[in-house]
């Protein structure tokens, strides 16, 4: 059974998609919320999942939270760990730290629209189509190794909620798919790229993805 912890700092649709999702082999350990009053704690305790709030606020420097937070994650012994619609800038060492185990999921087809208000730079730049992309999480801020993408189009009458709403649908339905392929041990990482394994081929003993440069 791989262990897997989810960060949140909202509602945590993503989380709950993954949770109900029923993945083989995949046990939640934790949520773990950067803010109190975030309401997806309350879904993961309604869905029988442990939970645990590290209040950012509480930190002089983002260096101490991120190594408070790093050791609380570590407390749970994942295999994976996942962010969830986690809006708070990892520093390098954390990153580091749990490199090659640590999936995001961005509401854009990367490498367009890094950053915020992707479904409204979206609508201005006047795209057909738009999307979702899972990706290993790189110091670099929404610029790691894509697993999957789902596409959708921008409807002529969009506006920023009719595009999200549309895009997030496509959100539960790749994440807990790429949660599987990683639990799987089907996911390899070389010179920057992901490569999809066989499921023939994967390791039955597995650990984490394997890394290459």
């Amino acid at each position: 059974m791989k262990q897997v912890v989810i960060l949140i700092s909202g509602r945590g649709s993503n989380m709950e998609a993954i949770a109900r999702a029923g993945i083989p082999g995949v046990r939640i350990a934790a949520v773990i919320s950067n803010r109190p009053d975030a309401t997806g704690l309350e879904v993961a305790r309604q869905l029988g999942i442990e939970t645990r709030v590290l209040d950012h606020k509480g930190f002089d420097t983002r260096e101490a939270f991120d190594a408070k937070l790093a050791e609380l994650i570590d407390s749970f012994e994942p295999d994976l760990l996942v962010l969830a619609g986690y809006m708070r800038i990892l520093g390098e060492a954390f990153v580091r730290r749990f490199e090659g185990r640590m999936l995001n999921i961005h509401p854009s087809l990367l490498p367009a629209f890094t950053g915020l208000h992707t479904h409204r730079r979206a609508i201005e730049a006047g795209v057909k189509v738009a999307g979702a992309t899972v990706h290993f999480v790189t110091a670099e801020l929404d610029v790691g190794p894509i697993v999957i993408q789902a596409v959708v189009p921008v409807l002529p009458d969009d506006d920023e909620a009719a595009l999200a709403a549309r895009v997030v649908v496509q959100e539960h339905r790749i994440y807990p798919q790429a949660v599987r392929w990683f639990v799987e041990g089907r996911l390899q990482l070389t010179d920057g790229r992901v490569h999809l394994l066989d499921a023939r081929t994967a390791s039955s003993d597995w650990t984490a993805p394997p890394v290459e440069r």
